[in-house]
């Protein structure tokens, strides 16, 4: 993953990178066993930081719409 801030890369990074990958993935016509091992680590941690940041925006949601709910 490529970003201006390595420890923490954005959801849109992370998301770009597994759209990549799932392109790359999709467009081999043999398997490319050799990287396939960074390919999921990569997608893997991309999946992480994506999910997580989903849950977050969801949990504040949740909450601003129960706070709205109660006034």
């Amino acid at each position: 993953m490529t970003s201006s801030n390595s420890t923490n890369p954005t959801f849109k990074e992370a998301f770009a990178t597994l759209k990549a990958n799932a392109q790359k993935l999709e467009d081999q016509t043999e398997p490319d066993i050799d990287h396939l091992l960074e390919v999921v680590e990569q997608s893997t941690a991309a999946y992480k930081i994506c999910k997580a940041r989903i849950d977050a925006v969801e949990k504040a949601l949740l909450l601003t719409f129960e706070s709205a709910s109660d006034a």
